[in-house]
């Protein structure tokens, strides 16, 4: 069943907290429903992040870019 874009991104929260635990299953899923949806970038709220620090928050956009999600922060 696709997931809609917000179900997805809560995904990725619930995984990133949870130590990352099926990460990739939660980014693959976030990236169909971004296509789904028309979104090119994906954005987050960096407070409800696990590492909410530039360091990071960099390595978040790192490893979702090499999966093909680009993710942006909240001001």
């Amino acid at each position: 069943m696709a997931k809609t874009l917000e179900d997805a991104k809560e995904a990725v929260y619930a995984s990133l907290n949870a130590d990352n635990e099926d990460i990739d299953a939660a980014i693959a899923d976030l990236k169909t429903a971004m296509n789904e949806a028309g979104e090119k970038e994906a954005v987050f709220v960096p407070e409800r992040l696990s590492q909410n620090n530039r360091a990071g928050r960099k390595m978040m956009q790192s490893y979702f870019k090499k999966r093909g999600v680009k993710v942006v922060f909240e001001a």
